[in-house]
């Protein structure tokens, strides 16, 4: 049995058709929903700062953070693949904001999106990253837009790492990924981000078949948010700066 990662630039980039992909807006009722009372504060909260990354080809996951006045989104790269500079169109509920990519590492798979207006209708995440890489069987959550589906939040455990050439140690999570989830940022228990989703495991036996349950996450330490804040900072005087 050949076991075989799949990058989600195959499965949930920008080039590859989604089968029954809905390009329409979601409802405002996604933002102000009932939950369960299990549902924790952080939950809620990562629940509430989760977006959709609109691409030429499809969409992506990412989610609404704040750092020191910086208002970005944090997504995969291969959501946001464009040259710095490119403009992506980032939506909640019926609200859609454009913005610009200012870091992109392909070999991380990570990049930020710098929101210079900020959302509206929903508030950011305070950006707080882990220290140190999670622990084997450490708790997560996160949310995002799987396929054509509506907002989902899900958990799941830290199941153990790979390696990835060209990046490092990879975090890998028994928990749930398919089309559209990459780029979400996954959080512990406390609210802190551990890092971006962007593999899924498949196996060719005897076909094609994903296996949904084994997510791939670059760690969270491998970006300097300084680097994308001067960037911008470079170019234009802002309060962060």
């Amino acid at each position: 049995m050949k076991n075989l990662l799949f990058f989600m630039s195959m499965l949930f980039g920008t080039g590859t058709p989604i089968p029954n992909q809905s390009h329409s807006k979601e409802s405002t009722a996604t933002i102000v929903e009932s939950v369960n009372s299990s549902f924790s504060k952080v939950e809620l909260k990562v629940r509430n700062a989760a977006v959709r990354v609109w691409t030429g080809g499809g969409h992506g996951s990412g989610s609404y953070l704040v750092h020191k006045g910086f208002h970005f989104v944090l997504t995969a790269q291969h959501v946001a693949s464009g040259p710095l500079g490119s403009i992506y169109m980032v939506g909640k509920g019926e609200e859609t904001v454009a913005t610009t990519l200012v870091y992109s590492d392909e070999g991380d798979d990570i990049a930020v999106l710098y929101v210079p207006d900020g959302f509206k209708s929903i508030l950011p995440m305070k950006y707080k990253p882990m220290k140190k890489i999670a622990s084997i069987s450490e708790q997560i959550t996160y949310s995002g837009y799987p396929s054509s589906h509506k907002l989902m939040t899900i958990r799941g455990r830290v199941a153990g790492y790979e390696d990835k050439e060209g990046s490092g140690k990879q975090i890998m999570l028994h928990t749930y990924g398919w089309f559209g989830c990459s780029g979400s940022v996954i959080y512990n228990d406390s609210g802190e981000v551990m890092g971006v989703l962007w593999g899924v495991d498949a196996e060719y036996y005897p076909s094609i078949a994903v296996i949904e349950d084994m997510i791939w996450v670059v760690p969270i330490q491998e970006l300097d948010i300084e680097k994308p804040i001067k960037r911008v900072c470079k170019y234009n005087k802002m309060k962060f700066c």
